[in-house]
């Protein structure tokens, strides 16, 4: 009987001591957060999302999941159920998102804000509010996918077109007659430097003209400015008759000789000019070389019937 006995109490005092590591379990646990329970519906897939996952606002852990199952609201849509903290800025601009945690690729749900609404969202356990739930990521990615790769098939296909045996040659034409043009300007360039060496000495000969075609402009300018002059000879040939005469006689005795010297200078310069340019176009070579000795006339030594030196 004894023996029983302390089995008996034995078996109390482990039955006793689970209990009470149970309740301390339970106490240690608890969760004294008040939450909100909240919807979200979505026809996107949610692989890697499970129930007791994080939901986390901007990065905050603000909750869970509470359950995944189908929307009975949305026909094939899926629903998930969330619990978050009431103390949550949770808004009618708050937006979700399914997000997945590095390596492991375990989902969560992300919370954020446009911050379109600073209304709170009204809570009601009976009837959650939905929160829309927008694609992530990689979801995104994953309808883009098919675009991104038809625009990488269409540029390989004009890479192909590109690379063409048929553009290879012409690209191997065009640069030819490329080298070919530069060549060209090369001995065109060549041929033009004699030519460009005798402009100093041209420009000099024409700038020498240009002065006395200056000279004599200046000195009709004078003469027009002396003509209008108070008491010149346009002044006193208003006066009267006698002073007209006198006028006339000044003017034909003193400025017309000049004009007529500055127009003859004018020529004589025009004319030089003008055998000077014929005399280097016909012979450019002059400039450096000299015209050489006159060929021979009829009677003179070396003269030749055939126009031989």
């Amino acid at each position: 009987m004894e023996n029983k006995a302390h089995a008996l109490i034995a078996g109390v005092f482990v039955v006793v001591t689970a209990a009470l590591l149970a309740l301390l379990a339970i106490w240690l646990t608890r969760d004294k957060v008040e939450r909100n329970l909240y919807e979200m519906s979505t026809s996107e897939t949610v692989s890697g999302l499970q129930p007791q996952a994080a939901v986390r606002f901007r990065g905050v852990p603000v909750g869970k999941v509470e359950r995944i199952g189908f929307d009975a609201k949305v026909k094939g849509n899926v629903l998930i159920v969330v619990s978050i903290d009431q103390a949550a800025p949770v808004t009618e601009s708050t937006f979700a998102a399914v997000a997945s945690q590095g390596v492991t690729g375990l989902g969560f749900i992300q919370l954020d804000d446009n911050g379109k609404s600073t209304k709170r969202l009204t809570p009601n356990d009976d009837d959650p509010p939905r929160i829309p739930l927008q694609p992530g990521g990689l979801d995104k990615l994953l309808r883009q996918s098919e675009v991104i790769f038809n625009k990488a098939e269409q540029i390989t296909n004009r890479l192909n077109q590109v690379l063409s045996e048929e553009n290879q040659q012409a690209v191997n034409t065009a640069v030819t007659q490329l080298a070919e043009a530069a060549s060209s300007i090369n001995r065109v360039a060549k041929g033009l430097e004699p030519t460009v060496a005798t402009l100093p000495a041209l420009s000099k000969d024409a700038q020498a003209a240009l002065q006395s075609v200056k000279g004599a402009t200046d000195e009709v300018t004078l003469t027009a400015r002396r003509l209008n002059e108070k008491g010149g000879p346009l002044d006193k040939l208003s006066e009267g008759g006698a002073a007209l005469a006198a006028g006339v006689q000044t003017f034909s005795a003193a400025t017309l000789p000049k004009l007529g010297e500055v127009a003859d200078e004018t020529a004589r310069t025009m004319r030089q000019l003008r055998r000077t340019v014929s005399a280097v176009d016909d012979n450019p070579q002059a400039l450096i070389f000299g015209n050489g000795a006159p060929v021979p006339g009829p009677g003179e030594p070396g003269f030749s019937a055939k126009g031989d030196k």
